[in-house]
C-alpha cells in the first residue's frame, strides 16, 4: 500500500485533472437523457402480459383511454350536455385520436316503426324538464352508455379518446387541456386514464430531479461542514458525490437507457452513499492532525491511504455488490438502476481513495479541529456520549443480544402485513388529480383498470357469441368488476330493438350465423360498423371483452385473473387474455420475486466478501446477525404502519444490506487492530467505539440525512423508501455500535483475536 500511497502522492496532478476531466465529459450527456413513464416497458418484452396487451392492440388498434371527466349536478343539464358535445365535437379533430366515445358518438339501439334504428345516445339536447326524463330513461336502458360513460346517478360523464399507439403524451394531454380552456363551464372537469397518468409521472420526475438534487447537495454541505468544521472537510467529499453523480447520470443516455421513477433516487442514493469513504478519510485526516504532529502535508495523504484503503475498498465494493444484486429483478428499471448506482459508487471509491489524498498532498495542513487539552464542549459532550455506550456494551453484552433478538421477533411479525402494490396511480397522495380521477373512475364508471379476453373464430357463429355472452354474463355478477363491454352485448341490445319483450328473440343471441349476419346488416343501414372496431375487427374473426376493474388490489386483481385463467383453460375459441390489470398482476409478481432473489444474492455475495477480508466464515455469520434483525425490523415496520412493496420499496433489502454491512466492517477492522496491539476485550471495545465509532456515526448521518430528503418527493413509494432507508440504516448503525460489541465480547471470534506468538 505504500507504494501505492507514493504514486498518488507523485502523479498527483495527473490524478486530479484525470477525475475532473472524466465527471466533464459524462456530465455533459446528462441532458441528453430522456424520461419514460410508461409501466408496460418496466416488464420484459417477453412477459406474457406484455406480450398479449400488445398483440391485442395490433388486432383491435390502440386501446389506451384519455378521459375527460365532467362532474356536475346533473349532467343532463342543457349546459352541461352543451360543453360535453363541443368537447367530443373537437376531440374527434386532434391528431392522434381514433375514436371518441361520449354521450353524442355512442349509439342508442331502439326500434323505430318495426325496425332497427340507431341514434346517437344524446341525439338531440333537452330543454324542458320532461324531455330530460325521457332521455334519463332512455340512457337507463343503453348498455352502450349507462355506467360505462355516464354514472348511474348522473353527476359524472365522461369524454373518452380512444388514442393510436404512435401519439405522445405529452401532445395529447396539452391538446386536451387547450380544449377545456376553449370551452369553460361551471362543472368540475378532471382528466384521467393511463396517458395522463404517464404525463403527470414525467412531469412529477422531472420536478423531484431539479428540486431534490439541490437539496439533497445543500443539506450535505451543511451536514459535512458540522462534522469536520473544516473547508476541506466540507469541500473535498462533496466535489467527490458532485462527480459521482455527474458520472452515473451521465450513463444513462450513453447506455441508451431513459430516466424511471425509480431513477430518482440514483442521485440522491448517490450523495447518501458517495460520500462514506471520503467521511471515513477525512475523520482519519483529523485524527492523525492532532496539535503538535510531526507530519507533513504528503505524510498525512499517505497515512490516510495506507491506513483506510482496505476497509474502505472492502465497503466500496459490498455497497456496489449490493446494488448488482438488483439485476435478479424481472424488473427493468431496477436492473438499470443497479448498474447506474454500482457505477456511481465504484466511482466515488476511487476518486475518495486517489483524488482526496491527492488533493491532501497539495493543500497545506489543516490546523487542528480540536488543540490538546483545550477540547470543546461539543467535542466532551460526543466522546462522553461514545464511552458511555462502550461502557453499557461492556457491562450488558448478553442482556443486549436477548433484547435485540427480541426486538427482531416481535418486530417480524408486521412481516404478514405487507402488501404488494404496483398500481401508477397510488404513486400520490389522495388528493392528487391522478388518484383523484382514478377514484372517480372506480366509482362511478367501472373503473379504472381493465382486463381484456379476445375470441378467435367465426365471430358470428351463435355458438361462440353465445360463448362471449355466457363469460361477460360471469364476469359481470363478480363484484369487483364494475362494466363489461362486448359485440354479444350489442347483440342483445339488438335484439331488444326487434322483438318485444313478451318474444323469443327478446334480449338474447340469435340461434343462427344468418340471423347474426342480419342483425349487423340492420345495423349498417343507420349505424357505422366502425361503432363496433373496439370490439370486434372487421373479417368478424376476433372478437374482445373487456372488463372494467374497481380495483388495483394486487390480491384482487390475482384472484380475478386466476378465474379468468380457469374459464378460459382449455377453451380452443380464447386467443388471448391480456390488459393493463394483467400487466399491473405481472409487475407485482415480478416486485416480490425480485425481491427476495436480490435478497438471497445479497447476503450470500456480502457473506463471502466479509469472508475473503477477514480469512473466516465467522466473519459473514457475525455480520449478517445485525443486518438480519434490521431486516426483521424493516419489513415489519412496513406491515405494521401499512407501507406497501412496491417498485420503489422492493429495492430497500438490497440497498441496505450494501450500505449497512459498511458499519460492521469498520468496526470489525478497528476492533482487531486494537487486539492485536494487545488491548483486552472490554478496553478494545470502548477504544473502538471512542475513535472509528466517529467515523461510523458520521457515514450512517450522511446517509440518513441523505436519503431523508427523497421524504420531500412528489410521489408516495419514494417518500415511504426515503423513510423506511432512514429507520433500516439507523438500525444498521445500531447494530454495529451495540450488537457486533456485545456479540464479540461474548463469541469471542477467533478471526478477530490476536495470532499466536
Amino acid at each position: 500500500m505504500s507504494k501505492i500511497a507514493d504514486g498518488i502522492v507523485r502523479f498527483r496532478w495527473p490524478i486530479i485533472f484525470g477525475f475532473l476531466a472524466l465527471a466533464v465529459v459524462f456530465g455533459l450527456q446528462v441532458p441528453k437523457a430522456e424520461i419514460n413513464s410508461d409501466m408496460k416497458s418496466q416488464l420484459p418484452p417477453g412477459m406474457e402480459s406484455r406480450v398479449n396487451t400488445d398483440a391485442i392492440d395490433e388486432i383491435f388498434g390502440g386501446t389506451e383511454m384519455l378521459m375527460v371527466l365532467v362532474h356536475s349536478d346533473d349532467v343532463l343539464a342543457p349546459e352541461t350536455l352543451e360543453r360535453v358535445k363541443n368537447l367530443s365535437r373537437q376531440m374527434k379533430r386532434v391528431k392522434g385520436v381514433d375514436k371518441v366515445l361520449s354521450l353524442f358518438e355512442l349509439k342508442n339501439i331502439k326500434s323505430g316503426e318495426g325496425a332497427m334504428v340507431v341514434e346517437p345516445a344524446v341525439s338531440r339536447i333537452p330543454r324542458t324538464p320532461g324531455e330530460r326524463e325521457e332521455l334519463r330513461q332512455e340512457i337507463r336502458g343503453n348498455d352502450m352508455v349507462f355506467g360505462s360513460v355516464v354514472s348511474e346517478d348522473f353527476t359524472l360523464t365522461a369524454v373518452i379518446a380512444l388514442l393510436k399507439t404512435d401519439v405522445s403524451d405529452d401532445f395529447i394531454v396539452s391538446e386536451v387541456r387547450r380544449l377545456l380552456e376553449e370551452n369553460p363551464g361551471p362543472e368540475e372537469v378532471s382528466l384521467g386514464g393511463l396517458p395522463y397518468t404517464r404525463f403527470e409521472v414525467s412531469e412529477s420526475i422531472q420536478r423531484d430531479l431539479s428540486r431534490l438534487l439541490p437539496l439533497g447537495l445543500l443539506i450535505m454541505l451543511i451536514f459535512l461542514f458540522v462534522c469536520f468544521r473544516q473547508v476541506r472537510g466540507v469541500v473535498l467529499p462533496f466535489i467527490v458525490v458532485v462527480m459521482s453523480i455527474a458520472f452515473s447520470m451521465g450513463m444513462i443516455s450513453l447506455l441508451g437507457w431513459k430516466i424511471q421513477v425509480i431513477t430518482v433516487l440514483l442521485p440522491v442514493m448517490l450523495i447518501a452513499i458517495a460520500n462514506d469513504y471520503g467521511i471515513h478519510l477525512i475523520a482519519k485526516y483529523q485524527e492523525y492532525n492532532t496539535d503538535g504532529n510531526p507530519y507533513s502535508n504528503k505524510d498525512l495523504a499517505k497515512y490516510v491511504f495506507s491506513s483506510l484503503s482496505r476497509p474502505v475498498v472492502l465497503t466500496g465494493l459490498t455497497s456496489a455488490a449490493g446494488m448488482l444484486c438488483l439485476l435478479g429483478h424481472i424488473i427493468i428499471p431496477a436492473r438499470e438502476l443497479s448498474v447506474l448506482a454500482a457505477l456511481g459508487i465504484l466511482f466515488a471509491l476511487t476518486a475518495s481513495l486517489l483524488f482526496i489524498p491527492a488533493v491532501l498532498s497539495l493543500l497545506p495542513k489543516a490546523r487542528p479541529v480540536v488543540k490538546a487539552g483545550d477540547a470543546s464542549r461539543r467535542k466532551r459532550t460526543f466522546e462522553r456520549l461514545l464511552g458511555f455506550l462502550g461502557f453499557q456494551v461492556t457491562a450488558f453484552p448478553k442482556a443486549i443480544i436477548f433484547v435485540s433478538l427480541t426486538l427482531a421477533v416481535v418486530t417480524s411479525v408486521g412481516i404478514f402485513f405487507v402488501v404488494i402494490d404496483t398500481d401508477p396511480s397510488n404513486y400520490y397522495m389522495p388528493d392528487h388529480p391522478v388518484a383523484r380521477s382514478a377514484d372517480l373512475v372506480n366509482e362511478y364508471l367501472g373503473g379504472a383498470q381493465n382486463i381484456s379476453v379476445v375470441f378467435e373464430g367465426d365471430i358470428k357463429d351463435p355458438r361462440v357469441m353465445q360463448k362471449i355472452d355466457a363469460m361477460e354474463q360471469e364476469l359481470l355478477g363478480w363484484p369487483d368488476v364494475g362494466n363489461t363491454s362486448s359485440i354479444a352485448r350489442v347483440v342483445r341490445q339488438m335484439s331488444r330493438a326487434l322483438y318485444d319483450s313478451d318474444e323469443d328473440g327478446y334480449d338474447r343471441i340469435p340461434d343462427t350465423r344468418n340471423a347474426v349476419a342480419q342483425y349487423f346488416e340492420l345495423y349498417s343501414m343507420s349505424g357505422d360498423p366502425d361503432d363496433f372496431e373496439k370490439m370486434v375487427d372487421f373479417p368478424y374473426e376476433h372478437a374482445m371483452i373487456t372488463a372494467r376493474l374497481k380495483t388495483s388490489s394486487t390480491k384482487k386483481l390475482d384472484a380475478i385473473l386466476g378465474k379468468i385463467d380457469k374459464m378460459v383453460m382449455d377453451d380452443p375459441d380464447v386467443k388471448l387474455v391480456g390488459g393493463f390489470g394483467a400487466i399491473l398482476l405481472e409487475l407485482a409478481i415480478g416486485v416480490v420475486n425480485g425481491q427476495i432473489l436480490s435478497l438471497i444474492l445479497a447476503i450470500l455475495v456480502v457473506g463471502a466478501l466479509l469472508m475473503l477480508l477477514f480469512r473466516s466464515p465467522a466473519a459473514g455469520a457475525i455480520a449478517a446477525i445485525p443486518l438480519a434483525i434490521s431486516m426483521a425490523v424493516l419489513f415489519g415496520l412496513m406491515g405494521f404502519f401499512g407501507i406497501e412493496l412496491n417498485i420503489a420499496t422492493a429495492l430497500l433489502s438490497s440497498i441496505m444490506i450494501g450500505v449497512g454491512v459498511d458499519y460492521t466492517i469498520h468496526y470489525l477492522w478497528r476492533y482487531r487492530e486494537e487486539r492485536r496491539r494487545g488491548k483486552e476485550p472490554d478496553d478494545a471495545v470502548k477504544i473502538t467505539l471512542t475513535t472509528t465509532g466517529r467515523g461510523i456515526i458520521f457515514n450512517a448521518l450522511s446517509v440518513v440525512i441523505g436519503f431523508g430528503v427523497l421524504m420531500s418527493s412528489g410521489f408516495m413509494p419514494v417518500r415511504f423508501f426515503g423513510f423506511l432507508i432512514v429507520v433500516s440504516i439507523l438500525s444498521c448503525l445500531i447494530g454495529a455500535l451495540v450488537l457486533i460489541p456485545a456479540l464479540c465480547l461474548v463469541l469471542r471470534p477467533r478471526f478477530l483475536e490476536p495470532k499466536a506468538p
